[in-house]
């Protein structure tokens, strides 16, 4: 999922930023008023937290003018205030939700993905062929038999996933996947591979070459077969 966050405060944005990478989301991030009402006015993105109190522009401000120009993506408020009347206001403003700081990213993580249900802008599932994973219980599956994936190995399958055929590089992996820089000769990446790969097979033991839909090109990196599971 493709989340705009618009914070100023840089740990705050920091911290969410991680977390919600590490979860399979992809974050862009701004700390001023003015540039992310520019952002959310042409950014494709799923879903947009906004901090009320920003540089240059206040978030309320920046929502009243969103929904008057016809911009309908999901809208959920970060916010040191508390008050009922400043809930309200985002509310009567046209937000989707409310969550008041400090917060744990993990229940912000939930908001996101109740809201996305319930506008029905969340993808449910992703599928290449036979292959199905579910983005909400984290469900991989094939041919009517399934398995579970650790919130790693779930995120790292979604992002190739996303764009069978397309190349990624170990880095970009680590960086989507991990949220921050390892040492260049790490091995985590191969590791989650494997597991994914032997999860991949047991669930079709019936084709001997089922975990080679996550193909390997050498010195590249990795990439989702688009025909691999068809």
């Amino acid at each position: 999922m493709k989340v705009l966050l618009i914070e100023d405060e840089q740990k705050i944005a920091d911290f969410v930023c991680t977390g919600l990478t590490r979860r399979g989301f992809h974050v862009t991030h701004c700390a001023n008023g003015h540039a992310g009402h520019a952002l959310g006015l042409r950014a494709d993105v799923d879903i947009i937290v906004l901090d009320v109190m920003l540089p240059g522009r206040d978030g309320l401000s920046v929502l009243q003018e969103w929904r008057a120009a016809g911009v309908t993506t999901p809208v959920i408020l970060l916010t040191a205030r508390n008050e009922l009347g400043d809930r309200i206001s985002g509310f009567d403003l046209g937000a989707d939700d409310y969550l008041a700081k400090p917060f744990f990213v993990e229940e912000l993580v939930a908001r996101m993905q109740a809201l996305l249900r319930r506008t029905g802008t969340r993808p449910e599932t992703l599928a290449v062929g036979a292959l199905k994973l579910d983005c909400i219980s984290r469900q991989l599956s094939n041919h009517g038999r399934s398995c579970e994936l650790t919130a790693r190995e779930f995120s790292l399958l979604a992002y190739l996933m996303r764009s069978p055929g397309q190349l990624f590089t170990r880095g970009q992996i680590l960086e989507h996947v991990w949220g921050y820089d390892f040492d260049p000769s790490t091995n985590v990446v191969d590791v989650c591979i494997r597991r994914i790969r032997n999860k991949m097979q047991d669930l079709a033991d019936h084709d001997p070459n089922a975990g080679a839909a996550i193909e390997a090109v050498r010195g590249a990196g990795y990439r989702f077969r688009s025909q691999a599971c068809a």
